[in-house]
């Protein structure tokens, strides 16, 4: 299963074994926890998604790797962050239930962790809460919010994590950010509800998932032309045409067409500003 696939598991389940899971009481980290959901019979292999910012990332990847390894091993999830050099990546959690919370435990403790250790460097006295940004398909994003926002509503109420579904799709994708915000206790609870929700109401029709795009390539210039550097290529770029006309624009202010410049009777300005524009802006425009 590719990283961005999103496998959720069937809707046919007993809907007492649904509910069995999102009744359980806070939960302790390690063991009892483990039990507790055991005891739920609940044991559905899904996927789930997260949005994390570089430096979140980090923090979970840990000393060569040393972190998520050991998350992988102690929750007994899969747990993939995805390639590349983006200011956002996506962390992948695949499992049964009980391995993905437990998982989802250690990313909240240890997002928490980070919190405390920073907060011994700086003079603020109330701890800010622990977030995650989950990303949903959004054709579930209705039953996750609710009639009239009553289960979104429900789910705040008795976890106590603030909750918020984004308004507009990412970039790209047919997938929404889920907000979750809140104590590591009422984040695992939250994201229990959530998956209850998710393994009732499965998306419906294709799902195009969220993928975070490269942090921006450095443009260079060169004979007139503008170039992006990919791997050991340079790539002409687009917007070659209207980065120079700008480039050209910011550099000489020049006068209206065919005019020469008044502070210089008869002169007229250098080649590389004004005739170059000139020309730009004709291809550019397709006068």
């Amino acid at each position: 299963m590719g990283e961005g696939d999103a496998f959720w598991a069937p809707s046919v389940l007993p809907h007492s074994t649904l509910s069995a899971l999102s009744h359980h009481p806070q939960p302790q980290f390690g063991r009892r926890m483990e039990s507790k959901v055991s005891e739920g019979g609940l044991n559905v292999t899904l996927t789930i998604r997260l949005l994390m910012h570089g430096k979140e990332v980090g923090s979970i990847i840990g000393k060569k790797g040393e972190t998520v390894k050991k998350m992988r091993e102690e929750s007994g999830a899969r747990i993939n962050i995805s390639e590349g050099n983006c200011p956002e990546r996506i962390v992948t959690i695949t499992g049964p239930t009980d391995a993905i919370f437990k998982a989802f435990a250690m990313i909240a403790y240890k997002f928490e962790e980070d919190i405390i250790n920073s907060m011994s460097n700086s003079p603020a006295t109330s701890k800010p809460p622990v977030t995650l940004r989950l990303v949903v398909p959004a054709s579930q994003c209705g039953s996750l919010i609710g009639k009239g926002g009553s289960k979104i509503k429900e789910i705040r109420e008795s976890t106590g994590a603030q909750v918020q579904v984004a308004g507009d799709m990412l970039p790209n994708s047919t997938e929404r950010a889920v907000t979750i915000s809140g104590t590591p206790d009422a984040i695992i609870q939250c994201v229990k509800q959530i998956c209850v929700v998710m393994l009732e109401s499965p998306p419906k029709g294709a799902t195009i998932p969220y993928r975070p795009k490269p942090a921006s390539t450095p443009v260079i210039f060169a004979g007139g032309q503008a170039y992006t550097i990919q791997g050991q290529y340079a790539i002409p770029h687009p917007d070659q045409l209207t980065k120079l006309h700008q480039l050209a624009m910011q550099q000489t202010p020049f006068p209206p067409l065919g005019q020469t410049n008044p502070a210089f009777p008869g002169e007229k300005l250098p080649l590389h500003s004004s005739e170059e524009a000139q020309n730009l802006m004709g291809q550019s425009s397709g006068l």
